[in-house]
């Protein structure tokens, strides 16, 4: 996981492509670019609460 500083949001890194770093939302949707140096990686911690909060939104859905 990473955190786009332009854009203060963090996403799945899904590519590094045409000097672009592709991001995925943590709940899913669909990609955007960062320019590299707008890309730093999120702490152990912050990546366990945000996979937990992910989980337990999924979990919450009607089936």
């Amino acid at each position: 996981m990473a955190r786009d500083t332009s854009r203060a949001e963090v996403g799945r890194v899904m590519a590094h492509e045409c000097g672009r770093v592709w991001l995925r939302p943590l709940g899913g949707g669909c990609e955007w670019a960062a320019a590299p140096e707008d890309v730093e990686p999120v702490r152990l911690s912050e990546s366990l609460s945000l996979l937990v909060a992910e989980a337990n939104r999924r979990s919450a859905e009607p089936r």
